[in-house]
C-alpha cells in the first residue's frame, strides 16, 4: 500500500484526515462554522444533500487522492489540525489544471498558513503534472484575494453566479497560476 501523502515545510503540515481525527475535525468544524459560512460552498436547496459519515467521507478523500480527481489536506501546526486545503476538480488529459481551495480556523487567521499551504500543494500538484492551478475568490474576501496576490496567481476576471454559499449563487473572481510561471519568493521556497 503506498504511503499517504504528506508535505511539510515552515511550521505547517498537510497531511490526509484518518478516522482518529474525528473527534478533533467536528470540533474544529463547529468552533468554526460562523466563521465560514460566508465563504464556504454549500449545495443549493434544490439539490439533495446526502449525510456522510466521517470514515465515509475519509474513504471519499482517499479515494480522490489515489485517483487524482482531487488532493484533499488537512493543514496541522504543531501537531494540531487548524485548517484544510485541496486541489479539487482536476483534469488530466488536455486541460491538467485543478482549482485551489483552502479554509483555516478563525484563531489561526492572519499568520500566513493558509499562503504556506498553498503553496506547498500547488507545488506538488505542478510536479505532479498540473499545468494550471486556479483559485475562485469572492470579489469581498480580501484575506482570500492577499493569499492568491502573494503566491503570484494572476487576476483574470469574474464568473457570475459561480458557486452556491451562503444562502445564494455568488460571483467569484478567479486567479490562476501555470506551471511555467517562475516560483520565486518567500512562499515558494526559493529567494525572496
Amino acid at each position: 500500500m503506498p504511503r499517504p501523502l504528506v508535505l511539510a515545510a515552515d511550521g505547517v503540515r498537510l497531511r490526509p484526515l484518518v478516522p482518529r481525527d474525528e473527534d478533533e475535525w467536528m470540533n474544529l468544524r463547529a468552533a468554526n462554522r460562523d466563521w465560514l459560512k460566508p465563504w464556504e460552498a454549500t449545495v443549493p436547496p434544490e439539490a439533495r444533500a446526502t449525510d456522510m459519515t466521517f470514515r465515509a467521507f475519509v474513504r471519499q478523500e482517499r479515494r480522490q487522492r489515489r485517483d487524482l480527481e482531487a488532493l484533499p489536506l488537512a493543514i496541522e501546526v504543531d501537531g494540531a489540525l487548524v485548517g484544510r486545503v485541496v486541489i479539487a476538480g482536476i483534469q488530466w488529459g488536455a486541460q491538467r489544471s485543478g482549482s485551489l481551495g483552502y479554509w483555516i480556523a478563525r484563531d489561526r487567521a492572519g499568520q500566513g498558513l493558509v499562503t504556506r499551504a498553498s503553496s506547498l500543494l500547488t507545488t506538488h500538484a505542478f510536479d505532479l503534472g498540473l499545468h494550471r492551478v486556479e483559485i475562485a475568490i469572492r470579489p469581498e474576501n480580501a484575506a482570500s484575494r492577499r493569499v492568491a496576490e502573494k503566491l503570484g496567481f494572476t487576476e483574470e476576471g469574474v464568473r457570475r453566479s459561480y458557486l452556491y454559499i451562503d444562502g445564494g449563487w455568488r460571483d467569484h473572481v478567479i486567479f490562476a497560476r501555470t506551471q511555467d510561471e517562475p516560483r520565486i519568493g518567500r512562499y515558494w521556497g526559493v529567494g525572496g
